[in-house]
């Protein structure tokens, strides 16, 4: 499937948001999400969350006053938290789909002591964690119904 393309105002907007949303870290050594690597991944990935992520952009622009890409770094993060106070499923798109090409780049994976690769088939090691955090979900009753016997 491949993703539709997005107008030059939606890019920028697009592309100031991934900025604003994971901004770069010299103290980590990682790209920001707008990245041109990274950016040019999140545009190929739209597909399915094409129409959400595009009203989400102009929901920024609009909340901007016009241009979001035109304010400065405080302006975007004030006007990300707004949208952000708004939910809805245009920002979960948008939001989805910057994080998932941030984490897919191999060099922040790198920075998380992740090796870049797919996790199958060698698979990742996982730390053991505190089992009895999920007591109070154990104790719970069932909240689905049962399927018919047939």
């Amino acid at each position: 499937m491949t993703s539709q393309p997005l107008s030059a105002r939606h890019a920028e907007t697009l592309r100031a948001f991934a900025g604003a949303m994971i901004p770069a870290s010299a103290t980590h050594g990682v790209p920001g999400a707008d990245d041109p690597a990274i950016f040019t991944e999140i545009v190929a990935s739209l597909e399915r969350d094409h129409a959400d992520v595009v009203a989400a952009l102009h929901r920024l622009d609009g909340l901007a006053g016009g241009s979001y890409a035109g304010l400065d770094a405080k302006g975007r993060l004030a006007i990300a938290h707004e949208l952000r106070a708004e939910g809805g499923a245009p920002l979960a798109a948008l939001t989805r789909v910057v994080l998932l090409c941030y984490y897919r780049d191999d060099r922040v994976m790198r920075s998380l002591g992740q090796e870049p690769r797919p996790p199958f088939p060698l698979g990742h090691a996982v730390e053991q964690g505190d089992w009895s955090l999920l007591d109070p979900v154990r104790r719970r009753a069932p909240f689905w119904r049962r399927p018919p016997r047939g």
